[in-house]
């Protein structure tokens, strides 16, 4: 146990290495993609607590991401709010309103609960359309742009910074959740989703619980609505749609919705796999999500970073059985 947590550690180092040195070798518009890489890992973390550790089905996640991105459009345009007070505002909005719904899905399960986040998603876009003198209807918000500080004024450019400051609230957070999950409170949110009858007599509050966890969940798919309306400069009302949803869950589904790791290949699955159809055919991103989602379920269910620790995990207790022997 002791050797693969060595292992994890190295892993993390490396990546966060990775994180630090890659701006300085790609041109600055792949270091804005990958700010979205982050932006979108975030929201899906939310949807490893919510979905992959609690067993809640959300399908209407691009709704808080929407919440997210028009609280930060609307504390920067109408009060002058900074960038580093605005993005935590934005996660307590999307919280609170998560927690709303917790208490409402409490009622709610399998299908259900899913038709009633589906529902949230449909509702969002007309919702924000409706309050035009708060959002700007069918027209959005502009979102004025962050810039590096001072010192680092011609160090960086504008990009860099942003993707600095997203990995790092990225990696803030990644930490935050392996720890929480890791304890106490992940054990009782695994109990409730595996048995519930089981987990309410070994002292767990599944109300208690279950609301907590679609407002956790909520409050990260705010962070990352907020960061993605930072880094395009604007919020829409179309931009929140159904179809953001299911390529939040779909991302999920396909990096391994029971693993942080997941949620990392998630958002580069949710940023550059249309990106890499629309040069066959535009219209081709949802045909191939579908067709993807079929065959992972076929052949891959944990998704991809359950079926690299399927190939890994042998290979390492291969190598400490033989360290061992030796």
């Amino acid at each position: 146990m002791s050797g693969m947590r060595v292992n994890k550690y190295w892993s993390v180092a490396v990546l966060a290495l990775l994180v630090l040195v890659l701006p300085r070798f790609v041109p600055s518009y792949a270091a804005f993609e990958l700010t979205f890489v982050g932006a979108y890992a975030i929201g899906i973390l939310g949807l490893v607590i919510l979905t992959g550790t609690n067993g809640q089905i959300s399908l209407g996640h691009g709704a808080f991401f929407g919440i997210g991105g028009y609280a930060v459009a609307i504390l920067a345009q109408k009060l002058g709010v900074p960038f580093w007070a605005s993005v935590p505002l934005a996660a307590i909005v999307s919280g609170i309103l998560g927690l709303g719904l917790g208490l409402v899905a409490l009622r709610l399960e399998g299908v259900y609960l899913a038709l009633a986040t589906f529902a949230l998603a449909v509702a969002t876009p007309s919702t924000l359309k409706h309050f035009k003198s708060l959002t700007g209807g069918s027209q959005g918000l502009a979102v004025p742009s962050l810039s590096p500080p001072g010192p680092l004024h011609g160090v960086i450019t504008s990009e860099q910074w942003l993707y600095y400051v997203t990995w790092v609230i990225a990696g803030a957070l990644f930490l935050l959740t392996s720890i929480a999950l890791g304890g106490r409170l992940g054990r009782a949110l695994r109990a409730i989703r595996d048995n519930e009858v089981a987990a309410i007599s070994f002292g767990v509050n599944p109300q208690r619980y279950k609301t907590f966890a679609f407002g956790w969940s909520a409050a990260y798919a705010g962070i990352a609505g907020a960061i993605v309306a930072i880094a395009t400069g604007f919020v829409s009302p179309d931009t929140y749609t159904v179809a953001l949803s299911l390529a939040l869950v779909t991302g999920a589904v396909l990096g391994g919705i029971d693993t942080l790791w997941g949620a990392l290949l998630g958002g580069v699955i949710v940023e550059f796999l249309p990106l890499l159809v629309q040069k066959i055919n535009p219209a081709a991103p949802s045909v191939v999500y579908g067709i993807a989602l079929v065959l992972f379920m076929i052949f891959l269910p944990g998704g991809i970073a359950r079926s690299i620790q399927a190939v890994i995990h042998p290979l390492r207790l291969r190598r400490e059985i033989h360290h061992a022997r030796s």
